[in-house]
C-alpha cells in the first residue's frame, strides 16, 4: 500500500522517555509510566497496559462544576503505555510550569497535565456570576501542561498602563497575577435595539500576558453525569 498518508511525518517514532510531546500540531502523545491526568473524552488512541478512570474532583470543585456546567472533567490514565490525546482538531501547545509560576486556563482548553501540578477551579475575580466561561482552572507547582487553541493563538502582553479586554469565550489562559473585572461596552439603548453581540468583556489589568484564540469555540454544555473519557 502506498500513499502520502504513509509518509514519515505521519508515522509514530519509538518512545524515548516517559512524558508528553507533540505528535503533531493537533495531537499530544504521552508515554505513560504511572499516571497522567487528561480531559475526559480526549483519548484518540492508545497502546500498552493502560486503564482509564474518572478522576474525582473533590467536593469543592465538584460543586462548582455542577452549579456552572464549566470547570474541568478529568480522567486519570494509569499504567505503562502510550496514549494520544486531541480535541476536535484544535492546535495543541505544551507549557512548562515551574515552581513559582501560576497560570489560569479556561477549562475547555485544558488537554492533559502531569499529576505533579496542583489545580483548582476558581471564580474569575470581579466577574461574579456574569456569563459563561468564568469558572477557570488555576495551575501551579512543577510539571508540564498541554492546552488547546481553536486556531493560531494570539499572545497579548498586559501592562499596568495598557489593560486588555478579551471575549470570555475566546480567552485561553492568562497570568494568574493579573487583576480581572467585567467591562460592559454596550449601552442599555443598544441592547434594546438588539445588541451588538459584544455586551461585555473580561478586563485584565497588571503586568503579564493573556492568550486568546481566533474563535469563540463551541459553547460548553452542562455535564449530565460523570461519564468517562475515551477508553474509559
Amino acid at each position: 500500500m502506498r500513499g502520502d498518508i504513509f509518509s514519515k511525518e505521519h508515522q509514530v517514532a519509538p518512545p524515548t522517555q516517559a512524558g508528553m510531546s507533540l505528535q503533531n500540531s493537533r495531537c499530544v502523545r504521552y508515554v505513560v509510566n504511572g499516571e497522567v491526568l487528561a480531559r475526559q473524552g480526549a483519548m484518540v488512541a492508545f497502546r500498552g497496559n493502560l486503564q482509564f478512570e474518572v478522576k474525582s474532583q473533590g467536593i469543592g470543585n465538584f460543586l462548582k462544576r455542577a452549579a456552572t456546567g464549566e470547570g474541568l472533567s478529568l480522567m486519570a490514565v494509569r499504567g505503562q503505555g502510550e496514549v494520544w490525546l486531541a480535541d476536535t482538531g484544535a492546535h495543541c501547545f505544551i507549557l512548562d510550569v515551574e515552581d513559582g509560576d501560576r497560570i489560569t486556563v479556561n477549562g475547555k482548553n485544558v488537554l492533559c497535565f502531569e499529576p505533579t501540578l496542583r489545580y483548582d477551579i476558581q471564580v474569575v475575580k470581579g466577574a461574579g456570576m456574569f456569563g459563561g466561561g468564568l469558572f477557570n482552572t488555576v495551575f501551579d507547582g512543577h510539571g508540564r501542561l498541554a492546552i488547546t487553541c481553536d486556531g493560531d493563538p494570539i499572545v497579548l502582553p498586559v501592562s499596568s498602563q495598557l489593560p486588555v479586554f478579551v471575549d470570555t469565550d475566546a480567552v485561553v489562559c492568562w497570568s494568574s497575577g493579573l487583576q480581572t473585572s467585567i467591562n460592559r461596552s454596550q449601552s442599555v439603548k443598544s441592547m434594546l435595539k438588539g445588541g451588538s453581540g459584544e455586551a461585555a468583556q473580561l478586563r485584565l489589568d497588571g503586568d503579564g500576558f493573556v492568550v486568546v484564540q481566533p474563535s469563540e469555540g463551541v459553547p460548553v454544555q452542562p455535564q449530565q453525569g460523570g461519564g468517562g473519557g475515551g477508553g474509559g
